[in-house]
């Protein structure tokens, strides 16, 4: 017997057996989890940071658990669709967490260790150049979420704007790079004032209409997959021995790369962008491409 059930409209009834069961998978959504786990470490570690003390710790555990939200951000959509566990569910969960660990939690640093100092005469300024770093995050995640509902669609073959996780990576890796500077003693100059310019240009570039690869079609079956093997692992091995000293330049150079990749990929050809971005599909498709957004899954990689 149905049971009536409390609806939006006056007097409406939905009965158990007409409510849609939404599909939620475990092992990309626990992905999801930690990215928005990281984020959240990441504000802690931000607001405990004692930068009068000339200690960067917190701030590199911080800088740390972005990048890391970042690595589980891939992942949650490469397990997804090889697993074919892709659903509306896992793409709003995932713009939720992105929001956190890549819009809050880059903008809230930048102001806690830059915009803090810069305007302390008119602290409002540094609150609208992060808010509209966190504003233009979350207009981006709306838009492409909204565009993927109406296709139904999990995503195309292009972000259309820069994607906020690699937005977030270099906000971090730059600032990484900055404090490793100074740890080092080396003359900083005013290098960390380019922050605060750095976050109002990403904000444009999340909202604006450059389309830059999702790289969702990289081979990870390969015919010579020994040799593949051997070299992945050789290079994951080097980074992880080093990873502390590659890291604050590996980093930055890998996301600024991406970023001006964005630019100049209009003028080069389609066999070299076919190489870069690893995909064999000579059809390409305007209409996905179009409605890319920030997730590159329905497990929803952003």
């Amino acid at each position: 017997m149905s049971k009536p059930v409390s609806g939006s409209g006056a007097g409406s009834v939905e009965t158990e057996e007409s409510s849609p069961k939404i599909p939620i998978y475990l092992l990309p959504n626990l992905f999801t989890a930690g990215n928005l786990f990281c984020g959240f470490l990441a504000l802690t570690k931000i607001v405990e940071s004692d930068l009068a003390s000339g200690q960067y710790r917190d701030i590199k555990v911080a800088l740390f658990l972005i990048l890391l939200a970042c690595i589980f951000d891939l992942l949650d959509g490469r397990v997804a669709r090889m697993g074919g566990y892709e659903s509306p569910f896992g793409r709003e969960f995932d713009s939720l967490a992105d929001i956190v660990s890549f819009g809050v939690a880059p903008a809230f640093l930048v102001h806690r260790i830059v915009l803090h100092d810069v305007f302390r005469e008119h602290p409002e300024i540094g609150w609208f150049i992060a808010a509209a770093y966190v504003i233009c995050g979350a207009f981006r995640l709306a838009r492409f979420n909204c565009i993927a509902a109406m296709a139904g669609t999990g995503g195309g073959r292009h972000f259309l704007g820069f994607p906020i996780p690699a937005a977030a990576g270099l906000v971090a890796s730059l600032t990484l790079l900055l404090v490793h500077w100074d740890e080092k003693g080396f003359p900083q100059g005013n290098w960390r004032f380019a922050l605060p310019v750095i976050l109002v240009f990403l904000a444009a570039m999340m909202v604006s209409e450059v389309k830059y690869p999702t790289f969702k079609k990289i081979h990870w079956r390969t015919q010579r997959p020994f040799t593949k093997m051997v070299v992945i692992v050789l290079v994951v091995a080097l980074f992880v021995m080093l990873w502390k000293r590659l890291l604050p330049f590996v980093a930055p150079v890998g996301f600024t790369a991406y970023l001006l990749y964005g630019f100049i990929r209009p003028f080069i050809s389609r066999r070299m962008q076919q190489r870069v971005e690893a995909d064999d599909d000579d059809d390409e498709e305007e209409v996905g491409s179009a409605a890319s957004g920030d997730n590159d899954s329905g497990a929803g990689r952003v």
